[in-house]
């Protein structure tokens, strides 16, 4: 599976960006996409995941009625539409795939569920 990030960039405090990540290669549609971010200086978090089977969303608190992920039909594209941006939200992102179905008995949070990563797209945002 290979993943593409892209649609970072700068903002100020309360704006908004969209990011994507396509994926390709085999069975790309049987793994559960999800965004991390990396603040600068710290460690990676997560953000959100969407699983492949059930179409469920989970987010990390920081992104819960801001953040909105989402996934075309085809299962290709996954999307994270940020709102309300904060100066803390300033990070790279990352989009990652795991084989697994996601609920909440799984530690979905966790980057080790994840087998592929695409490379990280730069959000920063001015106060």
């Amino acid at each position: 599976v290979q993943l593409q990030a892209s649609g970072g960039g700068l903002v100020q405090a309360g704006g908004s960006l969209r990011l994507s990540c396509a994926a390709s290669g085999r069975a790309f549609e049987s793994y559960s996409m999800g965004w991390f971010r990396q603040p600068p200086g710290k460690e990676r978090e997560f953000v959100a995941v969407i699983c492949y089977r059930t179409r469920n969303i989970y987010y990390a608190d920081s992104a819960k009625g801001r953040f909105t992920m989402s996934r075309t039909y085809d299962k290709t594209t996954v999307y994270l539409q940020m709102d309300s941006l904060r100066p803390e939200d300033a990070a790279v992102y990352t989009c990652a795939a795991s084989p697994f179905p996601i609920n909440r008995g799984r530690e979905y949070y966790s980057p080790r569920l994840y087998d592929y990563w695409g490379q990280g797209t730069l959000v920063t945002v001015s106060s």
